[in-house]
């Protein structure tokens, strides 16, 4: 028999193999290509196999292994090929437990066979090589329209082959089965008919060329130059030292698709600004993109248009336009569009807006499929501490009397400045109408609709733009879907449209219609990783290529909306960010609710703040400087003044970034990260675990999930799950982190449903005050209230 043609073994049995091969079917009949073939079951084939990777983990038990395997077996007559690989695969899983964790790499052994097996199949070569010519893959998939001729056409077929002499298979020893199957069934290329064709180490260099591609100019030197950059970024991609963001995963070097995961539209208070919203929304959608709508311009329920007065209904029904547009164009076919509105707190249509994805009420004023972000000023925050009113206005009766809109100003200092000043001269104006509600009351609206959908996510915009490097050049109203772009936003407006014999000729002013480019380093794995012979550490080697690979997705990026794209070179903006700081806490041996954590958490990120910065400052010296940074923190220094970055290194950066500039406008931000750190077999972003071990529930079975690097020594620091580890320290450690982020963090909060009031109300005063720009989801679970410390005391 050979499972699947993908099991065959070159070892041979140890000859105290206590399996009873007796016990196996005679009948057995093992299928393969669909069928069309079949053969006898060979036993002795399976037991060659199962000791093969074995011998990569002799710790673990495979005689019960195979007891169990060959016993399930016994009980069939006919089973595939690929079913005898799927049983091997799923017995290796249910195996995982806090003492035997390595049945996971186990299990992906068994997967990496199965994929060599078929990808040589396919491209007609030996499986032993386990990869074929890349040169082949190339041309094989253009053919197919899979691939685009990029790659073929940057590239000589001399320099393709040196690429392919770099591909290291042992990397793929570094893949968890979970992480494995993920990258393989949605990310690696294969043809039409889902065929393997793609391997896992081709699709980190098919990524570093791709990202490389423009990377020369005429002349063998730069071309040198240019093959030795795309061995430094396959290298930190096959390593599993950082990932990049799902699109480019999933797209680059590929027929079609775009290379961003998120963008942020600002909507306009005319009809025909927020049918183009809608339009761009789901352009945007289509390609694979998450968005983030900001409506505060929109005018409220029963203000008026053009003069008659209650003629408005308010932003509820063009978010459910938007919340339509989520479902019916969904993402490349594979999940329904991700959309978040946002909403400032003093709109008056806030009530109805905070109960948009409530299960009670009027269905009719529910929006299920959007998320709701508000956005939170000091001013308010102040008056929910002290039980005072808060006032809230339609945006356009406002504009109308005072000329201004009061989103286009904020504190320029805690306590005081520009935004309570006009905030007051409204409330001021006898002139204009507004409704009055108690600020806590309002708030606890907030919290309940929290406690039931996860939203609304907060937005709290004064520290936001205080801290804006580029608020020269504009404002930041609001966040994407995920919390951590912070961006300078403006609306994209019509100007005049004419026709011209049989065509219609339109003009817009393009606005600031934002996107975030990321990629994120793994923490569990470079921070730790030994020292190479090329490095003496291996963030300082890693930072400076990531920041290259992200300029350059800003190039090669074939935005589905023009103003993206105009903003997107404007500003040259790019998200670098981090996962798994839960694994590294447990390979440290650091507590979660330790200051130790705090203290790791602010010196670590503050290093990295650094090469970031050190790293656009020399790619601007080689290629040009963000057209914006003249008159930004960045050049005049307050950036580093303002974050209390005063050690020599520090000052001596600061001066040289003044001189040479940045090339990238905007720089670092923490996404959740949730897939690509499941690749990387690593925890999430800057969340803690769900629990050191614990059981997913699948459509057929139950799994069991190990944390990664799960071991007697590393159990202590996973034990307090999520939802027991303190809440305040999480915001501690998180405040620590963001002052040397200059966008936002993707930061979860997770509590008991059965939370007192007064203790949420008391988590998000401590994220207000700690100075967190942004949170994402509350995270309710019915955990009993006397199992969370934290939360009981």
């Amino acid at each position: 028999m050979n499972t699947d043609d993908t099991v065959a073994s070159t070892l041979t049995p140890p000859t105290d193999t206590p399996v009873d091969a007796a016990t196996c079917s005679e009948t057995l009949w093992i299928t393969k290509e669909g069928g069309n073939r079949r053969m006898p079951f060979d036993q002795a084939r399976l037991e060659r196999t199962v000791h093969s990777v074995h011998g990569e983990f002799p710790q673990l038990d495979v005689a019960d292994y195979l007891r169990s395997v060959l016993g399930q077996i016994a009980r069939r007559q006919q089973l595939s090929a690929d079913e005898m690989v799927d049983l091997l695969i799923r017995e290796a899983e249910s195996r995982i437990d806090l003492t035997a964790p390595d049945w996971e790499h186990f299990a992906a052994r068994l997967y990496l066979r199965r994929l060599y097996k078929r990808a040589s199949k396919n491209r007609f070569y030996d499986a032993t090589l386990k990869y074929g010519s890349y040169v082949g893959l190339q041309e094989s998939l253009a053919d197919r329209n899979v691939y685009s001729i990029d790659i073929l056409k940057a590239y000589s077929k001399d320099e393709l082959e040196e690429a392919g002499q770099m591909i290291e298979p042992e990397r793929d020893t570094l893949f968890a089965y979970n992480g494995l199957y993920l990258l393989a069934t949605r990310y690696l290329a294969t043809d039409h008919s889902r065929a393997v064709y793609e391997l896992p180490q081709e699709r980190w260099l098919t990524i570093a060329l791709y990202l490389m591609q423009h990377e020369h100019e005429h002349g063998e030197r730069s071309r040198r130059r240019r093959m030795l950059l795309v061995r430094e970024a396959y290298w930190a991609l096959s390593n599993l030292y950082m990932t990049v963001a799902t699109p480019t995963l999933a797209n680059a070097g590929k027929v079609g698709g775009q290379l961003s995961s998120c963008f942020i539209d600002t909507v306009d208070d005319s009809l025909q600004g927020i049918y183009d919203s809608n339009t761009d929304v789901a352009r945007v959608s289509k390609h694979g993109g998450g968005v983030g709508a900001y409506l505060g311009y929109v005018r409220s329920a029963g203000s008026s248009i053009r003069g008659v007065a209650n003629s408005s209904g308010g932003v509820v029904p063009w978010i459910k336009q938007l919340n339509n547009t989520a479902v019916s164009v969904d993402q490349l076919g594979q999940r329904k569009g991700a959309i978040a509105v946002y909403l400032d707190v003093w709109h008056r249509d806030i009530e109805a807006f905070l109960d948009l994805r409530l299960n009670n009420g009027d269905q009719r004023l529910r929006a299920h499929d959007v998320f709701t972000s508000v956005c939170l000023p000091d001013l308010f925050m102040e008056a929910v501490e002290r039980r005072g009113d808060w006032y809230l206005f339609d945006p356009y009766e406002v504009k109308r009397i005072k000329g201004w809109y009061l989103q286009d100003f904020h504190d320029e200092q805690r306590g005081q400045g520009s935004f309570r000043a006009k905030y007051e001269e409204v409330v001021a104006d006898e002139r204009i109408s507004r409704r009055t509600i108690k600020a806590i009351e309002l708030f606890k609206r907030i919290m309940v609709s929290q406690l039931e959908t996860g939203n609304p996510f907060m937005f709290y915009r004064d520290e936001v733009n205080r801290m804006n490097p580029n608020k020269h050049a504009g404002s930041i109203y609001s966040s994407n879907l995920c919390t951590e772009i912070l961006q300078n936003m403006s609306p994209t407006r019509m100007i005049q449209e004419m026709i011209s014999g049989d065509q219609i000729v339109t003009t817009k002013q393009a606005g600031d219609f934002v996107v975030c480019n990321l990629s994120s380093i793994n923490l569990g794995r470079a921070v730790t990783a030994a020292p190479d012979l090329l490095s003496s550490d291996v963030l300082e080697r890693l930072v400076p290529i990531q920041v290259r690979m992200l300029d350059n997705v800003i190039d090669l990026n074939q935005l589905p909306v023009p103003q993206a794209t105009i903003t997107n070179r404007k500003y040259r903006a790019i998200g670098l960010g981090t996962f798994g700081w839960h694994h590294l806490l447990a390979l440290q041996q650091i507590e979660w609710n330790s200051t130790q954590a705090e203290d790791y958490a602010d010196s670590l990120y503050e290093r990295i703040n650094y090469l970031t910065i050190q790293a656009s400052m020399t790619l601007a010296k080689e290629k040009g400087r963000y057209s914006a940074f003249v008159g930004s923190d960045w050049q005049n220094g307050e950036y580093f003044r303002a974050r209390g970055y005063d050690s020599p290194a520090w000052r001596e950066l600061a001066a040289q970034v003044g001189v040479n500039g940045l090339r990238n406008g905007w720089l670092m931000a923490v996404a959740p990260n949730m897939s690509t750190a499941q690749i990387a077999g690593s925890t999430a972003s800057i969340d803690p675990v769900y629990g050191a071990f614990y059981y997913e529930e699948k459509k057929d079975f139950r799994r069991p999930v190990a944390a990664p690097g799960l071991s007697l020594e590393t159990y202590p620091f996973y034990e307090k799950g999520a939802y027991r580890v303190d809440q305040f320290a999480s915001i501690r450690q998180n405040a620590r982190r963001q002052r040397h982020v200059d966008q936002s963090i993707s930061f979860n909060l997770y509590v008991p449903s059965t939370i007192r009031a007064s203790t949420l109300l008391a988590l998000h005063m401590s994220a207000w005050r700690e100075g967190l720009k942004t949170t994402y989801y509350v995270r309710s679970n019915d955990i009993d209230i006397s199992e969370c410390e934290w939360c009981s005391s």
